[in-house]
């Protein structure tokens, strides 16, 4: 829950700035910040999964937890599920991509459900973000589904970023700084 909190400040802290330097003309405030941290986690989970070199998919850093393959795949499954409640569409996705080992087929999964996922983003607005949808059986905001597709992304990434170091490699966004 401190999570969820914290992105949530995170997104409404990211719209007051917007509206602010917009000089109060920003007509979507929470719903262009969503899509900025939407825009951010996405180029860096994909950057990683592009990053880390094949032979490296199957890396844990112990062996109880996942491997690099295995967080891709489980982000992949994740936006499925998130964003197809957000738009309220059944989940399209029909295979648990935790099971796919090849970095190709990962990297295909992953961008295919950030596309699928830039739909519920870029349909989203102030209003829209409060209707309600079915999120784990329960009604719920619209904006619960996008803000925890930002969460999980964000927070995998994480985990990535630990990944990518404990192999020498620059992760996506700290890239542009050295």
């Amino acid at each position: 829950m401190k999570l969820y909190s914290s992105v949530v400040m995170v997104c409404l802290a990211t719209a007051g700035t917007a509206f602010a330097q917009a000089g109060g003309d920003q007509k979507q405030p929470a719903a262009d910040a969503l899509r900025q941290s939407w825009d951010n986690v996405k180029a860096m989970v994909a950057g990683s999964a592009e990053l880390m070199p094949e032979d490296k998919y199957a890396f844990k850093p112990t062996p109880d937890v996942r491997s690099f393959g295995g967080i891709i795949g489980h982000v992949a499954n994740s936006n499925y599920m998130f964003c197809s409640a957000a738009r309220g569409d059944e989940n399209p996705n029909k295979e648990d991509f935790e099971k796919t080992t090849e970095k190709a087929a990962l990297v295909e999964a992953v961008k295919a459900s950030i596309a699928y996922c830039d739909e519920a983003f870029t349909k989203a607005t102030d209003a829209s973000v409060g209707e309600q949808i079915k999120l784990f059986g329960r009604d719920a905001a619209r904006i619960n589904a996008l803000l925890m597709t930002v969460a999980h992304g964000s927070q995998h990434y994480g985990n990535l970023v630990t990944y990518l170091r404990m192999n020498e490699l620059v992760p996506p966004s700290s890239a542009g700084s050295q």
